[in-house]
């Protein structure tokens, strides 16, 4: 693409959006335990990498990761049932 030039989006309404083709949609609205199924596994991927992610950023700044627990530390103790 030459300088200047801008891209234009697939979707103007939405440009991140996915595309779904009109079968997935069907399937969603005809089988709901497979969509809750679905999303289950979606929110355990999801949230796998983010511990993951948050256990990368803990090795790699150590003293960052020293001063959050203090802080977690200090908020428990100065919590109040």
């Amino acid at each position: 693409m030459p300088d200047g030039e801008k891209r234009k989006p697939d979707h103007p309404d939405h440009p991140d959006a996915p595309v779904r083709p009109d079968a997935q949609v069907q399937q969603d609205q005809q089988d709901p335990e497979e969509t809750d199924a679905a999303r289950r596994r979606r929110r355990a991927q999801f949230l796998r990498e983010l511990h993951e992610a948050k256990a990368l950023r803990d090795r790699v700044q150590p003293r960052r990761a020293r001063a959050a627990r203090m802080r977690q530390a200090m908020r428990m103790r100065t919590f109040r049932w």
